[in-house]
């Protein structure tokens, strides 16, 4: 690692951006009775016996002269889902509490709603900190949630997630000398978890007397109706099946699909029928993906989806986006 021979201010700040935060809104109220609220990810804690924590606003700040006079603010640990309430007190001019619900708290500081913790507290000391000045609050009350939390790194939003010490078995011995293949192979992890995942869902399917090949067809149309067969297999054949006519001529005879058009260039519309089945099949893969998010927990659980979606995007050969408005 290059270690920096003078001292470059940019070079510094990006180096302090490494350092993986969360996002937190401190709210406090104006002498004219305004609400004042501001983004940070400067907080942290100082002691627990007395309860203390701390956070610094810039001397530039506009509302420093408001929170260096008031006694009391509010610092709210931001969840995932507050990724643009973290955008929207980031910014100047314009009226951040709008159509913001409140919570009543023991001052009159603003107490936003579904943070992942909040903490209030009261002025204890105040620092100087070069160019910013450091906010010491005594924290009167507090609460948390077990919304998965907001987080702050090298100039980007992202997504926190556990490495359990215990629940994972390392994949660190060396496989045997004619054997390269390892627990940790992408391929591997990602087809295990695949395949477990389908089998739960296979087995629900098979109440109603449907495979996963047919709850493919039917989603597909659920999302985007009116589709010829070609048309169908480009958002189908990834998975390594094939749509064929038989399998078309079955969901017809089940009157799960209907022909539209003329025969020489015949289009596959769901039935309300259909439309049923296909909600049903979505209610039970629902069903096993919550499931599995309740044994990983709603933070590990959308970190794994925005990696996936990640992964999807890195990958993708070129498939038809099945979302994009025709």
């Amino acid at each position: 690692m290059a270690m920096q021979s003078s001292f470059d201010p940019q070079a510094f700040r990006t180096a302090l951006g490494t350092f993986t935060t969360g996002v937190t809104i401190i709210t406090t109220q104006a002498e004219d009775g305004s609400p004042i609220g501001i983004t940070a990810n400067s907080f942290n804690s100082v002691s627990l016996n007395p309860p203390l924590v701390l956070w610094s606003l810039a001397k530039s700040a506009r509302s420093l002269p408001v929170f260096s006079s008031g006694k009391h603010w509010n610092v709210h640990v931001l969840s995932t889902e507050q990724e643009p309430l973290s955008g929207r007190f980031a910014m100047q001019g314009e009226n951040k509490f709008a159509e913001i619900e409140l919570d009543n708290g023991i001052s009159e500081a603003p107490l936003l709603q579904d943070c992942t913790a909040r903490f209030q507290c009261r002025t204890a000391f105040q620092y100087e900190g070069g160019d910013h000045v450091i906010f010491v609050g005594e924290v009167l009350a507090f609460d948390h949630s077990d919304r998965a939390p907001l987080a702050f790194q090298s100039g980007q939003y992202a997504l926190a997630t556990r490495k359990p010490r215990s629940e994972l078995r390392l994949a660190t011995t060396p496989p045997p000398p004619e054997c390269s293949y390892t627990e940790d192979l992408l391929g591997y992890l990602l087809g295990r978890a695949h395949y477990q995942l389908l089998d739960a869902l296979h087995r629900l399917l098979s109440n109603q007397q449907l495979d996963e090949h047919a709850f493919f067809i039917l989603s597909v149309l659920c999302i985007r109706d009116n589709m010829t067969l070609n048309e169908i297999n480009t958002f189908v054949s990834y998975t390594g099946h094939v749509v064929t006519v038989a399998s078309m001529r079955f969901l017809e005879k089940q009157n799960l699909v209907a022909l539209e058009g003329n025969s020489h260039a015949p289009r596959y519309v769901l039935t309300a029928t259909g439309r049923e089945a296909s909600l049903q099949q979505l209610a039970l893969a629902k069903a096993v993906e919550e499931n599995v998010s309740a044994k990983l927990g709603p933070g590990d659980a959308q970190a794994l989806k925005v990696l996936l979606k990640r992964l999807i995007a890195a990958s993708d050969p070129g498939l038809p986006d099945l979302w994009a408005p025709r």
